[in-house]
């Protein structure tokens, strides 16, 4: 049994990898460049739902492993940050999903009074949407209750990680494009605006898998998620005030009630896309195990947990 675990990364993918782990008995240590407060992770709107991400079979998997522990973890949301909300994914039928949707109860298709203007067809659910500040500090606790730890620290190279453990489990996102390298990894720039709610509840989304603008609304407690952009291979960082004000006007649209809203924040985050989600063993200079765990793209929470019980088999194997 391996005692001694380097965890890479502290996004939710790093920090579920990592509560796995160290409930699992091992020693864990997380290094990461980054506070998970500044992690992509934390700009995340949290809706529970596949999305962009590959191989679709396996993503469902990962999807139905999550949705069960995000269901347990729904008892507590103030603690935990996880609630189970209502809403609609206008302009998606069910032919148009894998097997995973036949694991969320109540999935059904909308009803024409249900769906928002210029959309003839969707689907309603009642699904986890997550707080993330929240549910990552909820995480660093409980890694920290299990016995692990975190560390600020910027690497190198995994080998540099793997001197000092015989396991290195590399949950570095987009970091991953120089750390392995691995180029196949890249940026889908994402831009929200996050304005007061007005009143809403529900959630609603209309996105497209494969276009470069997207329309979502996703109340949470801190204020009203707007979303957003899709942008493959754009790395710029700093809200752009065009693309803000088009999100507000599309959102507004759907949701008359969001007219006038204030303005709370605006944010931008870089989602680590990949053709393929790289979850498999190598073995680094000097002999320590990796596992990587890498490229999860727009859907790291949905699949969080399920990923991470295949690290910790492969980690452990």
């Amino acid at each position: 049994m391996v005692r001694d675990v380097i965890v890479v990364g502290s996004g939710v993918i790093g920090l579920t990898c990592a509560v796995t782990l160290a409930e699992g008995g091992l020693g864990v240590t997380v290094w990461s460049r980054d506070a998970a407060a500044e992690t992509t992770s934390a700009v995340a709107g949290g809706l529970w739902w596949p999305y962009r991400i590959e191989p679709v079979e396996a993503a469902g998997r990962w999807s139905v492993a999550s949705l069960a522990e995000l269901t347990a973890l729904a008892a507590d949301p103030g603690e935990t940050g996880v609630r189970f909300a209502d809403g609609t994914h206008a302009g998606l039928g069910r032919a148009g999903l894998g097997a995973w949707a036949d694991e969320v109860p109540g999935l059904r298709p909308a009803a024409p009074a249900e769906l928002p203007a210029g959309y003839a067809t969707g689907l309603r659910a009642r699904v986890p949407l997550i707080d993330m500040p929240t549910h990552l500090r909820y995480l660093e606790r409980r890694l920290v209750a299990a016995g692990g730890t975190v560390e600020r620290r910027a690497l190198a190279s995994l080998a540099e990680a793997g001197r000092r453990a015989p396991v290195v489990v590399n949950c570095s996102g987009l970091g991953a494009r120089e750390l392995v390298p691995d180029s196949e990894v890249h940026p889908v720039q994402g831009q929200v605006v996050v304005v007061e709610n007005p009143g809403l509840a529900e959630w609603l989304v209309a996105a497209d898998p494969v276009a470069a603008e997207t329309l979502y609304v996703l109340p949470q407690p801190y204020g009203v998620v707007l979303g957003g952009t899709a942008r493959a291979h754009a790395w710029e960082l700093r809200p752009d005030p065009a693309t803000a004000e088009a999100i507000v006007a599309r959102c507004t649209r759907v949701r008359p009630e969001l007219a006038g809203a204030r303005v709370v924040d605006h944010r931008v985050g870089l989602r680590p896309a990949r053709p393929r989600v790289r979850l498999a063993v190598e073995e680094l200079p000097g002999g320590a195990r990796c596992v990587h765990n890498y490229g999860h793209g727009g859907a790291g929470v949905t699949v969080a947990w399920g990923c991470a019980r295949e690290a910790a088999a492969l980690a452990t194997a």
